[in-house]
Parts: structure tokens; sequence; C-alpha cells
């Protein structure tokens, strides 16, 4: 395999991995917000109570995010040298931003929030919680305004020739209000939002399989679902708007999102389908039954053509099979984690969500889908950029390191592999033991769970109930 190919693959593996924890940290942060400014309003200990709790998580979650971070900086250098010259002077920038205005912020405030309890007053650890939260959602901003330049450059010039040509800013928030930076952020955010969300909805469904922390699984339980709801279906709304972004700035990778070939017909939008890249088709797939459907998404008019890939080069168009099915299986994610979310409240609202087992169950594994669909999301959007590391001014084929060569490539690769499975089961192992342990209960609680259990035993979660 080529050192292109290889040092693809492990940048890939490493942000993915990375990937996992800085959503559930934002979405976790912004239910802290919640939880804590729950227990100011109404001077309950459950809500104090629940906040300690999914406090520890979060600074599990956020260390993490740390340590599987600095790695792809060292990447850069390593791997994609050629690259990092041409965009140094533009990612400098940004990631200086992150560090200052984010990361700063956001570790700063972290000791407050996880030790702070009794050293602070209320007010000021609430205000703590406020900061970390808004630090983590400062930190996703400047990441993607950095990723979003390499898809839809804007606010530099290009200085130099040859290997020494680079990127070399003109105007700052050019640069970081480019045409794709903000609806992609919307997008980003609420993908974490989705995945903190549905990590409470989790474990507070699993607690209420089990019978423990009853009081606690359900006021946490509806938290997250008002959070879900609005999550999921506010990423309908931003996934839409990134789409008509997206075929304004990059029509190629919007035609490769639904195979569309011939730039002189509408689009058509599929369910789920195979694309034949030989053939230029999807051979088997099932289409919305609305003909021109993406075409009427896009421009409001169903007759309207669309820009197809056969408008591009083919060594200018990205591999159509993979994002073809990569975003589609985000999309059915995301529809699915809206029924869930939607399904939750209305049981809710009859009275009959503590009771129902499938819908339990259903809720605790449910937080693999933000996680999956954020994944494909990702990889949708990098590898529908391809050929180009940055659109339309350099492929990836010219950003690798001129003397890595492919074993040592693997040999790294393979360490990574090693390195990241070890964090991955200390990971598990510590938010197991953590959660298996649960909150500890208030005077409040204490006191009123043996008639939440006599309620729970009253009317058994078992498939009689359902």
């Amino acid at each position: 395999m080529e050192v292109e190919m290889l040092s693809r693959i492990q940048f890939g593996f490493t942000i993915a991995f990375h990937y996992i924890f800085p959503p559930l940290s934002i979405g976790l942060g912004v239910i802290l917000v919640i939880m804590e400014g729950m227990y100011l309003k109404t001077k309950k200990k459950i809500y104090h109570e629940m906040t300690r709790f999914w406090v520890k998580i979060f600074a599990l979650t956020f260390a993490m995010g740390v340590a599987t971070g600095i790695v792809m900086e060292f990447e850069f250098g390593t791997n994609w040298s050629s690259y990092s010259r041409f965009v140094g002077d533009v990612f400098g920038s940004a990631l200086a931003a992150e560090g200052i205005f984010a990361f700063f912020l956001e570790s700063g405030f972290l000791a407050i929030l996880v030790f702070g309890w009794n050293k602070v007053s209320p007010r000021m650890h609430f205000f703590s919680t406020i900061m970390v939260s808004l630090g983590s959602m400062f930190s996703a901003v400047w990441i993607v305004v950095a990723n979003s330049w390499q898809q839809t450059p804007a606010g530099f010039q290009l200085v130099g020739e040859g290997l020494s040509k680079r990127a070399e800013i003109t105007s700052f928030w050019d640069m970081v209000f480019n045409p794709s930076s903000m609806e992609r952020l919307m997008h980003v955010l609420g993908g974490a939002w989705l995945a903190g969300s549905f990590l409470v909805i989790s474990v507070s469904a699993y607690y209420l399989l089990k019978k423990k922390h009853i009081m606690f699984a359900q006021s946490s339980l509806k938290i997250g679902l008002i959070v879900a709801v609005c999550a999921s279906l506010y990423q309908l709304f931003t996934g839409h708007q990134s789409g008509a972004g997206i075929s304004k700035n990059q029509p190629a990778k919007l035609a490769a999102f639904e195979a569309h070939y011939e730039s002189n017909l509408p689009a058509d939008m599929y369910i789920l389908g195979w694309v034949n890249e030989e053939k230029k088709e999807v051979s088997i797939g099932l289409k919305v039954p609305i003909k021109g459907f993406l075409s009427f998404l896009v421009y409001w008019d169903a007759n309207k053509p669309l820009t197809g890939l056969n408008s591009f080069a083919p060594e200018d168009q990205p591999p159509v099979n993979p994002v073809f099915q990569s975003y589609h299986f985000m999309v059915a994610i995301g529809m699915v984690l809206i029924l869930i979310s939607l399904l939750g409240i209305v049981f809710w609202r009859r009275g009959t969500l503590f009771t129902k087992s499938w819908m339990l169950k259903l809720m605790v594994i449910s937080v693999l889908g933000p996680q999956i669909a954020n994944q494909l999301g990702w990889f949708s959007a990098e590898v529908g950029r391809q050929p180009w590391i940055v659109y339309g001014f350099m492929r990836t084929s010219e950003g690798i390191s001129k003397v890595v060569s492919a074993d040592q490539t693997v040999f790294s690769l393979i360490l990574f592999f090693l390195i990241y499975a070890l964090l991955f089961i200390l990971f598990i192992f510590l938010l197991d033991r953590k959660i298996k342990h649960g909150p500890e209960e208030t005077e409040d609680e204490a006191s009123i769970y043996e008639q939440q259990r006599h309620t729970v035993d009253k009317f058994p979660i078992s498939k009689k109930s359902t």
C-alpha cells in the first residue's frame, strides 16, 4: 500500500478515536449547566447529586479527549509536512485561538467544577460549570473553523513558488467566517448535544431496568430526553443548511452523496442503495417517491438540474460509493434518534415510559447512535472532498511528507492501534465502574426510595407490562 493511503488511514484512525470524546464533553457540559441550574432554582438535592455524578463522567471524557488529541498535532509534522507548510499560517492562527480562548477557559475552570464543591459558593460553582461548557464549545469553534477552511478556503493569498508555496492570511475574519464554517459548526454542535444527551438517557434507562437509583434515573432521563428531542430536530435543520451550502461550495461532494452523475437532470434522493461506479448509476436503490426531491431541497424547485459528477474530470471526483453509504447511514441513524427521542417524550407524557422494558432497553443501546452518526458524518465530509486536502488548491497526494516510508507508517499505525486499544479498554473500565457505583444518594432520595421501589414493583418492568 502506498504511503499516501497509509498516512490517510493512520490520521483517520487517530482522529476517529479522538472524536469519540469531544462530542461527549460538549454535550455533557450543556446538560451539567441545566442540572446545576435546576438545583439553584429548586434547591432540590436530587439535582445536586445528578450534577456531581455527571461531572465525574465529564471529567473522564475530557481527560481522554486531551490525551488522544495531542497525537494529531504531531502527525501534521511527521506524515503531512508539505501540507503543514502550506497551511501553517492559517492553522497556526486558528489553533492558537483555540488554545487561548477555549482550552485555557475550559481547563482553568475545570478544577473548580470537579473539586470546588465545598470550597466555593454554589453560584460560583455554577459559573464555573457554564465556563467549562462554553470552553468546550469554543474549542469546537476553532477546530471546525480550521477544518472548514480546508473545505472552503477564504481570506488568504498564495505566496512563494514550488515547494515553498503556502497560504498566507489576508483577512483573519474572512478565514474564520469562510463559506462553510458556521453551518458546519452548527451541525457539529448538534451532534455533540445528541452524544451527551443519549449517554444520559442510556445510563438512566440502565438504572431503571436494574431498579437502582430510581429517583435519580427518572429525573436524569427526563432532562436527557428534552435535550435529545431539541438536538435531534435541530440536526434536521442544520443538516439541510449544510447540504444547501455544499451544493454551492462543493458540488462534487453533494453529487457523490446521492450518486448524481447527469448535470442536465434534476436530482433524486435515495433512502438506500448501492452505487456501480463503473456504470455510473445506483444499481440497486430505493428512492424518495418524489421525482427531483434533492433538487427541491436545494433549490425549492424539483425541476431544476443539479450539478452532477460528469461535470468534473475523473481525477477530480471523490470515491462515490463509500461516500454514498456513509452519508445515507448517517441520515438513517439521525432519523432513528429522532424517533426514539419523540417516542420517549410521548411515553413520558402518558406516564408509561419508566415501565416499558423494550423502550428502556432500546434507550440503553441508543448511546451508540450519535457516536456512529458523528463518525459517519466526519467520514462523509472528509472523503467527499477528495482528491483535495485543501479544496481546489492542494491535492492530498501533494500534502504528504516526502521522507516517510510505508514501513515507518505501518509500524507507527500498529503502535497507535495498540496504545489506543489500551486507552479504550481503560476508558470503558473506568466508565463502567463509575456507572455501576452510581450517584451518592441524598437524604431526599433515600427517604423516597422505598416509595419509588414500591411503585416499580407494583408496575414491574417486564414483557407483560409492555
